[in-house]
């Protein structure tokens, strides 16, 4: 027999978003580690995905980034849910959308040194601004349209996206309207975009790649309308299958668009939106499942206390140098075991010490909320 749901936050949220932001905060060095101390194919091939891949193509660490901004689209419809019943009016949820999406396009560019002063050489576009316009306008899409409209809303962003820039290669480039030196992407943001960009012709978080991560940001959304639909006879273990195969479904699309329109992140293709939107669709209904539907929920801990901070642990690898911190802490320890394993000990030193900031704040009750 289902358990029936405890709470209104789903804790396989926060587990699957600290699952994802792990891989950002020492899970990525484990699996090189291991490469080092266990150089098998199994391990290489796994220490690759730790990598972006150049052009087109994906890897896991290609991922991390939009399942990220899939999982902030799944928690809207009930974070609106609680908005409306504490009585927040419509305008005062306008604000509060715009409000978060501009402000984590602050916080991106404080990341890419806002605070030097030189703004001639400041990176505007990031990720942080990226997830902020994205979730945005698909939470603005999300208040103002039923989910039927908005489902026909992402079939035409994704298919009018390919078609743009199938049509639409950059004047200056070499007629490749998929190729770096080619796409209208960086041609828009050589125009548009001031400042530096990330590879100096191209930046992968530029202006363009906003509209296909509106419709990753939408298909989260859709998600989370339908975990938290109450109807009669959709029991959660049907919502469970409905995810799973949607979420099949959508894989399906993006390995057969990328034939005609490649499977890449850097340009945000289509292709890449429904593949790795498939996937977090799967991922979640997954988590979902073992956690909210079954209630094994002991395990989670590790995951849910990074998930429930994740854009502190983002800013604070940046600010904070728990690199120094580490060295000076297990560099000695780590000295006492072979070369070859040494990389691996001070992995999970950085990762204990970056969770055990996190587990501090948590048994604090401090978060931050954007």
């Amino acid at each position: 027999m289902e358990t029936q749901l405890k709470s209104q936050r789903l804790q396989s949220l926060d587990a699957l978003r600290g699952f994802d932001m792990f891989f950002l905060m020492g899970g990525d060095a484990i699996l090189v580690a291991l490469a080092v101390l266990f150089p098998t194919p199994f391990f290489q091939t796994m220490a690759e995905q730790t990598h972006h891949v150049a052009w087109h193509g994906i890897a896991f660490e290609d991922m991390i980034f939009p399942v990220f901004l899939f999982i902030a689209g799944i928690s809207y419809p009930f974070s609106l849910a609680k908005q409306r019943e504490k009585g927040m009016d419509t305008a005062a949820i306008y604000k509060k959308i715009i409000r978060r999406g501009l402000t984590l396009v602050l916080l991106g560019c404080i990341y890419n040194g806002l605070l030097d002063m030189d703004f001639e050489n400041q990176r505007y576009a990031s990720v942080l601004g990226r997830i902020g316009m994205g979730w945005m306008f698909a939470a603005l899409l999300f208040i103002n349209t039923k989910a039927k409209t908005r489902i026909g809303i992402v079939t035409l962003i994704f298919v009018g996206y390919w078609l743009l820039l199938a049509s639409c290669p950059a004047p200056d480039g070499n007629g490749d309207p998929f190729s770096m030196e080619g796409s209208l992407v960086g041609y828009i943001d050589r125009l548009f975009l001031p400042g530096r960009l990330y590879k100096g012709i191209h930046d992968p978080e530029g202006l363009l790649g906003i509209i296909p991560a509106i419709g990753t940001a939408s298909l989260g959304m859709l998600t989370g309308e339908w975990v938290k639909l109450k109807k009669e006879g959709l029991s959660e273990m049907r919502k469970v299958y409905g995810m799973s195969a949607c979420g099949a479904g959508l894989i399906l699309i993006g390995i057969l668009w990328n034939f005609v329109f490649p499977i890449n992140k850097n340009l945000w293709t289509s292709s890449f939106a429904c593949l790795v939107g498939g996937i977090a669709m799967v991922l979640f209904a997954i988590f979902y499942y073992v956690i909210d539907v079954k209630g094994c929920r002991k395990w989670t801990l590790f995951f849910r206390v990074i998930g429930m901070n994740s854009i502190t642990i983002y800013l604070a690898q940046h600010f904070l140098d728990f690199g120094f911190t580490n060295q000076l802490i297990f560099g000695g320890l780590a000295s006492l075991f072979p070369e070859a394993a040494r990389p691996l000990v001070l992995a999970f030193g950085y990762t204990a010490l970056t969770w055990g900031f996190l587990y501090f704040l948590y048994k604090q009750r401090i978060f931050l909320k954007v």
